[in-house]
């Protein structure tokens, strides 16, 4: 019987981590360290995260003219009651040349080696083998700095520095920052501190500020100067720290990057498209309509944080922008009788601050007359806001959704904001679906103010509206977002799809600037035909998936539809409301157990329809949305809570492992990539440690992070699938590889 998920884990704090199993992994510096009872030989593995724990890591990172200055300041702790003494090992970023390298423990400058990768991976294959732990071998390719520590009294503490230069190299104006910050496995404890800072100063103006690994907080300048960071606590980090950022002397600057699926030949590309943020004077004339809900239910906190929101958006209207307000309860009433000039905005704000909270809701009604004042020539921007469903007037949503769709000219972009719980989630989410928008789900105890006034801080000023993308003879399909969003200054477009042929690829943006068509033309980019940014795949997924998710709610079940977010799930490791279980079933690598997963989750949901208001209607889509908009592949999943059999709950931790593009699930105690079909494919067997292993990983180094997961692992490679096992088995033929 297949085992449901009681309290299905969708979306986990984005980069929080979990620390599963001890081991070394991608990471900053750690300690190797020699317990006593590791001597002369170890015979089972050594759990090095017992070892030591790291109680302190901070990242300094200035970038000036391309030339990037990493200092790091990291503390360990010797927790046990014997002596500390071991090496240090810091492996190098990939492709990093380290220049003017310093290092200093506890105030004394130390000697230490600076290994190539071949030195390195010399000492990686030793550690291996002593301790029986191979989690070392994920370094595989990478060189490193070594050096000797003195003895770490118990209780005592060790404080480590070290500081190094790279050159960074642009790429068609897209210049890249990596530091190794994957601590998972050595750390005995979480992080008490953790962050990384990064300050930039470039000649050329800068454009689009992307990190693909972490949620980072941004403060720019001006175009040529800005500063990323990221910060925190009680955490174990087991994602390298990466952080991307354009450059150009175009109006919008525009970046390819793009990967190649080596098991399948499916190409991945994201499009960074970014004006600068000193655009306020070229910024596109347009009107602002402010729907506000002004019903009963608004009492209280809520009706005076709303009116401090409009109070917001009239203040930063630009100059050239008109605006009206629609406020609304059992009946309509209106600021004025038609839009205003940006001159009329402070009168405007007394007005909005006397606005009371009664009566019923009439959603239809208000949003027909907002439509009103919509001139077709100009962007138009409806700011709608409410905290309830309708209750006067037409209440059908149907009904209500073939209103506005009729009266709402082509321009209309309308962003909604669901206030608490009790709001119609369908309702909203269509609306803003039909109108090129996007809906924003205000919880309980959250603040109204704060939700509208960072949102208008993004689209206040518009500078290329109805975005259409090409790029060139490309071929290139399932894009998301779709359909394309406005350009914001000092905001960024982030956008995914595939595509089937690498080679140049020249990028077209048209769309409109004050009424007049404008066209962009971008030359000098280009698609990969092999390797890439493998970060990608997985965030076009996750993207996917929230796109079904959300179609699957607001237009009813569809096979193919929840196929799809089954396949998805499987392949990328993405935990949703539907498959949140799958990780704990047998067959689900395969096609047939796929399509089965499938059908009985159609049934489920035909079965069970679900309200689209209250706290799990709101969960649902805020969830999917988020997906569907996400900047950043969706976390693994740490926990998954399931039933079996006889009701007992279960939870399994730590069951899914990225390695790039890959994704491996714990089945059984064996780490098994979910490439792997076993009704199909067999595997080739090799005994964990043994010198065919060794041998193994020389011929095939892509192997060593996916065997660095443990003793027993089925990886592919090529097409073929290799399996480390605790068992002897008999010689491996080389011939044949």
């Amino acid at each position: 019987m297949r085992q449901r998920s009681v309290f299905p884990v969708v979306f986990l704090v984005l980069f929080s981590i979990s620390l599963i199993f001890p081991a070394l992994s991608r990471a900053d510096g750690l300690i190797v360290v020699e317990p006593p009872m590791c001597d002369p030989a170890c015979t089972e593995p050594i759990n090095l995260s017992d070892q030591l724990e790291v109680t302190s890591h901070k990242v300094d990172v200035v970038i000036k003219d391309q030339i990037a200055t990493t200092t790091i300041d990291q503390n360990f702790h010797n927790p046990n009651d014997w002596v500390a003494e071991g090496t240090y090992i810091f492996p190098l970023p990939d492709g990093a040349t380290v220049d003017k390298f310093t290092m200093i423990v506890d105030g004394q400058a130390v000697e230490a080696n600076i290994l190539d990768a071949d030195q390195a991976r010399a000492v990686y294959n030793e550690i291996v083998q002593k301790m029986r732990d191979p989690a070392l071998l994920e370094y595989v390719g990478n060189g490193a700095i070594q050096a000797s520590i003195f003895p770490i009294e118990p209780g005592g503490d060790r404080r480590i520095q070290i500081e190094y230069q790279q050159v960074l190299t642009a790429e068609a104006g897209l210049i890249r920052y990596v530091y190794p910050l994957n601590t998972e496995r050595f750390s005995a404890s979480p992080l008490q501190d953790v962050s990384v800072h990064v300050s930039v100063e470039s000649r050329e103006p800068v454009r689009a500020v992307y990190s693909p690994s972490h949620q980072i907080a941004l403060d720019r300048a001006d175009d040529y100067r800005f500063a990323a960071g990221w910060e925190a606590s009680g955490v174990r980090p087991d994602t390298d720290f990466e952080l991307i950022y354009t450059v150009s002397q175009d109006q919008i600057g525009v970046n390819l990057l793009s990967y190649v699926d080596p098991a399948t030949g499916e190409g991945y590309f994201m499009l960074l498209a970014a004006p600068g943020i000193a655009t306020q004077q070229e910024a596109i004339a347009k009107d602002v309509i402010v729907v506000v809900d002004t019903s009963g239910s608004m009492e209280g906190d809520k009706i005076e944080q709303a009116r401090q929101a409009l109070i917001y958006v009239l203040g930063h209207l630009n100059p050239q922008d008109r605006f009206n307000i629609v406020e609304f309860s059992t009946g309509v009433r209106f600021y004025a009788n038609e839009l205003q000039p940006q001159s009329n905005a402070v009168e405007a704000a007394g007005w909005a601050g006397s606005l009371q909270a009664t009566g019923g809701t009439d959603i239809n009604r208000a949003l027909l007359e907002g439509m009103n004042f919509v001139d077709p020539s100009r962007p138009t921007y409806v700011i709608f806001l409410t905290d309830g469903l309708p209750t006067e007037g037409e209440t059908e949503v149907g009904s209500i959704l073939k209103n506005v769709d009729a009266s709402a000219p082509e321009n209309v972009r309308l962003f909604a904001f669901g206030v608490g719980d009790d709001v119609d989630t369908i309702l909203l989410d269509t609306l803003v679906q039909n109108h090129h928008g996007a809906s924003t789900y205000v919880r309980p105890g959250e603040n109204i103010e704060e939700a509208v006034s960072s949102f208008y801080g993004k689209v206040s000023t518009p500078v290329l509206t109805d975005v259409q993308l090409s790029l060139g003879d490309a071929m290139i399909d399932e894009i998301y977002p779709q359909p394309l969003p406005d350009i914001f200054a000092g905001t960024q477009l982030v956008v995914v799809g595939k595509y089937r042929q690498g080679g140049p690829a020249m990028v077209t943006l048209t769309g409109n600037v004050n009424g007049q068509s404008n066209r962009f033309v971008y030359e000098d980019q280009s698609l990969v035909s092999a390797g890439g940014d493998e970060f990608l795949p997985r965030l076009w997924a996750t993207r996917k998936i929230g796109y079904l998710l959300n179609q699957i709610r607001l237009n009813g079940e569809q096979p193919e539809w929840v196929q799809a977010i089954v396949d998805l799930s499987v392949r990328y490791g993405i935990v949703t409301p539907y498959t949140s279980y799958l990780i704990t079933e047998d067959d689900i690598l395969t096609a047939q157990g796929r399509a089965a997963a499938a059908e009985e989750e159609s049934a489920k949901i035909a079965a069970e329809p679900q309200d689209s208001s209250g706290g799990a209607a709101v969960d649902r889509a805020s969830s999917s949305g988020e997906m569907a908009a996400s900047d950043s592949a969706a976390p693994v999943a740490t926990n998954a809570v399931v039933v079996d059999e006889d009701g007992t709950e279960i939870s399994v931790a730590g069951a899914i492992k990225l390695i790039g593009n890959r994704t491996f699930v714990d089945q059984g105690g064996v780490w098994t990539e979910t490439t792997f079909d076993p009704s199909v494919m067999i595997t080739i067997k090799v005994q964990f440690l043994s010198e065919d292993y060794f041998k193994l990983l020389e011929l095939r180094p892509d192997l060593a992070e996916a065997f660095a997961l443990g003793d027993r692992v089925i990886a592919i490679d090529g097409g073929l699938a290799f399996e480390v096992t605790a068992e002897e088995q008999p010689a491996v033929d080389f011939s044949t590889l």
